[in-house]
C-alpha cells in the first residue's frame, strides 16, 4: 500500500494518500443554496474517515445553473460564512477540501426555480430536456460567473476547485456532439467545442491566482450515440495541460441520456475484473498527458486501488458511493484490514435523496 498512502502534491496543496472523495451530490443544502449543519458534519466525517482530498457536491455558479434542489450554491457572496464553516471543519479534522463548481446546463432545475434552462443548443425532443440556446454574450456571462465562484471558494478556505465538466452538464453538453449543433465559434470541431471550458479555466485562473490548484472533471466518453469520444476527451485533456490545468478526474457517461453506461452505473461488481469502468481510457491518457490522473468508476476493492496506482493506470483513486456507506472505509484500509468496501451499486441512495433526506445508505441504516 506504499503508493497508495504516500503523500503528493498538486500545486500547492499537499495530500496525505492518493484517494480522493469523488463529487457526490448531498442533497442536504438549505433551500438558497446555503450550507447546513448536517452537511457540514457529513463532509468533515469523510476528513476523519482519512480520505485524502475531498471534492464537494456541486456547487451552482449561477442561479439559472442550479440542477436540483437542496444543492450547495457558490453564486453569491451571502454564502461564504457557511462554505468557510465546511471548509473549516475538514480542516480541524485534518484533511482537504475542494468546492466543485458547476452548471447543470439543459438539466437545469426550471420547474423549482422558474428560471428557462439553457444549453449550447435548444433541446432534443424526446432526447433531453427543453432548453433555449445560449447567446455568445450569455456564454460570456457564465464563464465570468464560473470565475467569481472560484473566487469565492479560495476566499472561504477551500484548498481547491473542481471545475465540473462531465457528465452531461453544461461544459459536458459543450464538448459532446451529442449536445452541442452550433454553427459558430463554440460548435463543430473538438478544438472549438473544448472553446468555452478553456476560457472557463482562464476565468478561474484569473481569479485565484497561479498557486492555486485548480481541477476539472472530463468524461472519457458520453457512452452516447453521436457523443464525446475517447479520442475527442485526449484532444480536450491536452488543452486543458497546456491551459494550466492541475489534475483531471476522469469520469464517464451522462446522469439521464446513456442508460445503462450513465455516470452512476448499478450491477455488484462480483470481481476484480469487473471493477475499473474507464482503465483502457485512463490507459490511453497516461500515454500522452503528464498533468496528475484522478480516476473514478467502480473501484470496491483495496486490491484493484492499489494496483491502478501501483502499474501506473492513474495517479489518485476516487470513491463516490463506497464513502457513502462507509466513511471511514480509507481509515480501515490503512489499518490492514482489506476487506472489500461494502457498496453494492444498487443506488438506494437515492431514495432517501429524492424525498430530501440527504445522502445516506438505507442499506447501512437498515443494519444498525
Amino acid at each position: 500500500m506504499a503508493k497508495l498512502f504516500e503523500k503528493s502534491v498538486i500545486k500547492s496543496m499537499e495530500l496525505d494518500n492518493r484517494f480522493v472523495r469523488s463529487a457526490t451530490w448531498e442533497g442536504m443544502a438549505g433551500t438558497d443554496g446555503s450550507c447546513t449543519q448536517p452537511l457540514i458534519d457529513q463532509t468533515a466525517a469523510l476528513a476523519e474517515g482519512g480520505v485524502g482530498l475531498i471534492i464537494t457536491g456541486h456547487a451552482f455558479v449561477s442561479p439559472e445553473g442550479q440542477a436540483g434542489p437542496w444543492q450547495i450554491g457558490v453564486h453569491r457572496d451571502d454564502l461564504l460564512p457557511g462554505l468557510t464553516c465546511m471548509a473549516d471543519a475538514v480542516h480541524r479534522a485534518g484533511g482537504k477540501i475542494a468546492l466543485q463548481i458547476a452548471h447543470a446546463g439543459c438539466y437545469g432545475f426550471a420547474s423549482g426555480t422558474g428560471i428557462e434552462a439553457v444549453g449550447p443548443s435548444c433541446g432534443i425532443p424526446d432526447k433531453t430536456p427543453p432548453c433555449r440556446e445560449l447567446t455568445r454574450e450569455e456564454i460570456g456571462v457564465i464563464r465570468a460567473a464560473f470565475g467569481r465562484a472560484a473566487g469565492r471558494a479560495k476566499s472561504a478556505g477551500f484548498d481547491a476547485v473542481q471545475i465540473h465538466a462531465a457528465h452531461g452538464y453544461l461544459l459536458s453538453e459543450f464538448l459532446s456532439p451529442f449536445f452541442n449543433r452550433r454553427n459558430d465559434e463554440y460548435g463543430g470541431p473538438v478544438e472549438n467545442r473544448a472553446r468555452i471550458v478553456l476560457e472557463v479555466l482562464e476565468s478561474v485562473r484569473q481569479e485565484v491566482g497561479d498557486d492555486y490548484p485548480v481541477l476539472i472533471k472530463l468524461n472519457s466518453q458520453d457512452f452516447i450515440d453521436g457523443g464525446l469520444s475517447v479520442d475527442d476527451m485526449l484532444v480536450v485533456a491536452v488543452l486543458l495541460e497546456k491551459g494550466g490545468v492541475d489534475a483531471i478526474e476522469m469520469s464517464g457517461g451522462t446522469i439521464y441520456a446513456s442508460g445503462e453506461l450513465s455516470a452512476i452505473r448499478t450491477g455488484v461488481l462480483a470481481t476484480p475484473e469487473e471493477e475499473v469502468y474507464y482503465r483502457d481510457a485512463a490507459l490511453r491518457f497516461k500515454q500522452e498527458i503528464a498533468v496528475p490522473l484522478m480516476l473514478v468508476g467502480g473501484v470496491r476493492s483495496l486490491e484493484v486501488a492499489e494496483a491502478l496506482v501501483e502499474d501506473g493506470v492513474t495517479d489518485y483513486v476516487s470513491l463516490c458511493r463506497p464513502l457513502i456507506r462507509e466513511p471511514g472505509l480509507v481509515n480501515r484500509w490503512r489499518s490492514g484490514d482489506r476487506r472489500k468496501a461494502g457498496c453494492l451499486s444498487e443506488n438506494a441512495c437515492f431514495g432517501p435523496l429524492m424525498k430530501g433526506e440527504g445522502l445516506v445508505c438505507p442499506l447501512k441504516r437498515g443494519e444498525s
